[in-house]
Parts: C-alpha cells; sequence; structure tokens
C-alpha cells in the first residue's frame, strides 16, 4: 500500500491534494511530524492535523521526529490520529512510550533510522504493530533512497516471521516507481511516498501508478 506523505503537498491546497489522493483510492495519509531538534527541520503539528482530520476519512499515520514525544501524545490523539510511530533514538524508556500510545486508543510502533540496528526492538516486537524503516537520514523531503535498506527490510521480516507476531513493514524516504517493486518484494507492506505523489504534474495519476508497481 502506498501512504501519500503530507509534507510534499500544496501546503495553499492541502484540501485539494489530499482530496485527489483519496478519490484515487488512498487509505492512509503519513504525517510527517518535525522538531528542528531531533531533525534539522520543522513541519507541522497537532492543531494543522485538526483542522483537516474532518474533512477526510483517510488512516491518520503519524511519525513523530521529535525529541521527547511522549509529552506530545495526548495532543495527537486529540487531533485525530490513528496511529503514532516513535524514534527508538528518542525513546529510551521505550516499552512505556508504546504503552501510553495504546492506552490512549491508538495502534503504536517504532521508527528506526539507517543506521540503528534491528536488534534495538528485538524485545518490543510483540508490543507494536508496526516498524517503519527510514531509508533516507530523516529531516528532509526527496532524498535519495539508501539501497542498503532493502536488505535491511529483509532481515526484519525473517524477525518477525521468526517470532511470529503480526507487525507491519513501513518504508519511508526516497520511494519511487523505480525502487516500489523491489521495497514491496524484500517485505514491506507499506510505502510512503511523498515527492513521488505530491510533487507531481498529475498527482492522481502518480499515486495510481506508483500503486499498480506494487500490487
Amino acid at each position: 500500500m502506498i501512504a501519500p506523505s503530507l509534507l510534499s503537498a500544496d501546503f495553499s491546497n492541502l484540501q485539494r491534494d489530499i482530496d485527489i489522493i483519496e478519490d484515487a483510492g488512498a487509505k492512509w495519509l503519513h504525517l510527517d511530524i518535525m522538531d528542528g531538534h531531533f531533525v534539522p527541520n520543522i513541519s507541522y503539528g497537532p492543531v494543522l492535523i485538526s483542522k483537516i482530520r474532518p474533512h477526510t476519512k483517510l488512516f491518520f499515520d503519524c511519525h513523530l521526529m521529535i525529541e521527547n514525544p511522549e509529552l506530545y501524545l495526548e495532543d495527537f490523539k486529540n487531533a485525530g490520529v490513528d496511529l503514532i510511530t516513535v524514534h527508538v533514538e528518542t525513546c529510551p524508556h521505550l516499552d512505556r512510550v508504546v504503552s501510553q500510545i495504546k492506552e490512549l486508543g491508538m495502534m503504536a510502533g517504532v521508527v528506526l533510522n539507517p543506521s540503528t540496528p534491528l536488534s534495538s526492538i528485538e524485545w518490543i516486537l510483540d508490543k507494536i504493530n508496526i516498524v517503519l524503516i527510514m531509508s533516507v537520514n530523516p529531516g528532509f523531503g526527496g532524498q535519495k533512497f539508501i539501497h542498503s535498506m532493502v536488505h535491511k527490510v529483509m532481515e526484519l521480516k525473517k524477525m518477525i516471521i521468526n517470532k511470529n507476531v503480526d507487525v507491519l513493514i513501513e518504508v519511508d524516504g526516497g520511494v519511487t516507481m523505480d525502487n516500489a517493486k523491489m521495497i514491496k518484494d524484500a517485505g514491506a507492506d507499506i510505502l510512503v511516498a511523498g515527492s513521488s505523489v505530491f510533487s507531481q504534474k498529475d498527482i492522481r495519476k502518480a499515486f495510481i501508478e506508483l500503486s499498480l508497481e506494487i500490487k
């Protein structure tokens, strides 16, 4: 499944862009939250999400690239988020944060930067719904896919099968028509696509073609 990233949408025409991908068949909308501390960029927050929530039925997949994410979980819940993923690198008490997300009634996931090993989530894999593998260094859209992350996805898939847990694999960063099928074949369930959808001249066509590529 393709999850378009709102970060690459036209912020002067958000409703239009969201309507286009929803009408084209999108089910998820990926929300990149950046604080300018954990990553070198600032995006948007729960206020904007709460404004668009009443106007779409899309599943809100919220990726928190922020320090101290546990302080803001309730704000994102109240904004209408369905799933929150937090970075292993920002959560020394990861088990506690995952539990807090679930107690608020949301799905919970963890994110791994390209250099962060899979071993960091081995003992929490049975408590989460999704693992997000970053295939670029987080902070900016439009980066080139890090090819070694294909192997990381394959290894994660093996870990999930060996532990017999029901966990989705999401990949975020540099997803294009040239690599989407390869990433999917490696074991990914959800591919985040920003520039390759919203930055294209025909957003609807770009989304449909990318979706068909991974069928």
